[in-house]
């Protein structure tokens, strides 16, 4: 079987693509990753054929606009982005459909391949990774920068949320997507977060103790467990001075504030006097040396990337952004969390986790040395937070995400599970 895999995002959207190609190449089938350029090493790491969705002068300039990191801002910039990206996507599916068909495997923001899918009859399979792109009258998920009071019935948050299709996200993607189905005698798309539901095959990679499964979801979604893919990212293993540094000391506190951001300056200063004020270690991972101050003091290091999975079992607790993919690794490693939350699904995760009794959130107005240390004390000092971090690791650790999103592709494929 050919599969056609298209990822749009950051790593927290792009790695799980590629760890579903791994492991479909490790079942026998031949597959091409079709994702931003910077992901090309990742792709030739894992043994799979890449085309470049963008540049990487063209992702840079995406990712260092300072409004995506805003809550209703970013949630604009980002899905005219995506839009622009439909009609190159849609080509080279087009083009390749020429040599012989195959199954195309899009993450939620892959909007060419559902043209595809509209206009070629192509087998599609969407992956989304967090439930908060599940809408529901039953559970809505909590937007951002719209902290409404959780004593509103849910209909009426559930109402109010979907005006962010019709004054946000409809405005910012809909005129590019539409002019580009209008090329192709397609009809318009009314509201963007139906139309990407419509796939043959729908699957959400997040289980249901995390995010239980609505009654008003879409009755072909497949909820499988988290996916387990930070291996397959800038490198696989834990780097030297990050190996000598955890041999030297006592258990750190973990500080990122994900792949993408560009503006996490205060963060990482914030988090330095956190550690000074508590007296801990600390790792601080960013991808750029200009957010990371240059003054930080022993027992503080920075490094630009370090698989989460060989990290976090060395670390006392989980300090970041609110990241879908950073959210199950910490869950996965059974280690306390606290979100800072900036933008998109940020604030529902810190809400989940709020739930679930492991960890808690502050906004980036409230993560101050002083509050930030009380905060983590607290979630350190706490028997009940320690003894839900031990049963949800558990549960992580029995999910196969991967596994069982790769058994409905084959079905989506015609082929019996394990590629036979």
């Amino acid at each position: 079987m050919r599969v056609q895999i298209i990822a749009v995002g950051t790593h927290g959207d792009v790695l799980p693509m590629v760890a579903i190609g791994v492991e479909l190449a490790l079942r026998g089938h031949a597959v091409t990753l079709a994702a931003p350029a910077p992901f090309a090493a990742s792709a030739v790491r894992a043994g799979l054929s890449f085309h470049a969705l963008c540049t990487q002068a063209e992702y840079d300039r995406l990712i260092g606009t300072p409004n995506l990191w805003r809550p209703w801002r970013g949630v604009q910039t980002m899905f005219e982005a995506v839009a622009s990206l439909a009609e190159p996507t849609y080509r080279w599916l087009a083009a390749a459909q020429a040599t012989g068909g195959s199954v195309v495997v899009a993450s939620t923001l892959g909007l060419g391949a559902r043209v595809a899918q509209d206009k070629l009859a192509l087998p599609v399979v969407v992956v989304h990774v967090t439930p908060f792109l599940m809408e529901s009258r039953y559970a809505p998920p909590r937007l951002p920068g719209l902290p409404l009071p959780r004593l509103l019935p849910a209909r009426l948050r559930h109402w109010i949320g979907r005006g962010a299709d019709r004054y946000v996200i409809g405005p910012a993607a809909l005129p590019i997507l539409n002019a580009f189905r209008g090329t192709l005698g397609l009809p318009p798309v009314q509201r963007l977060r139906h139309w990407w539901n419509l796939a043959p095959t729908l699957i959400l990679m997040f289980p249901g103790w995390y995010a239980p499964q609505q009654q008003d979801w879409p009755a072909h979604a497949l909820q499988v467990g988290f996916p387990t893919a930070d291996r397959l990212g800038d490198t696989p293993e834990l780097p030297e001075d990050l190996v000598a540094f955890l041999r030297a000391g006592s258990v750190p506190l973990v500080f990122t504030y994900g792949s993408g951001m560009r503006q996490g300056r205060s963060f990482f200063e914030t988090a330095m006097r956190i550690c000074r004020r508590m007296g801990r270690r600390g790792v601080f991972l960013a991808p750029q040396t200009g957010q990371v101050p240059s003054n930080l003091p022993p027992g503080v290091i920075h490094v630009p990337y370090a698989p989460l999975t060989a990290l976090l079992p060395h670390a006392a607790a989980l300090i970041h952004h609110g990241g879908i993919g950073t959210v199950a690794l910490g869950l996965r490693a059974g280690v306390p969390q606290l979100i800072v939350p900036v933008a998109f699904n940020h604030f529902d995760e810190a809400h989940r986790l709020k739930a679930l009794g492991v960890g808690t959130s502050l906004s980036r107005r409230r993560f101050t040395p002083a509050r930030g240390a009380r905060v983590l004390g607290r979630l350190l000092a706490s028997h009940d937070v320690a003894a839900a971090c031990q049963l949800l690791r558990i549960r992580a650790a029995a999910d196969d995400g991967i596994g069982e999103a790769c058994d409905a592709i084959e079905r989506a494929g015609g082929l019996q599970v394990g590629g036979r």
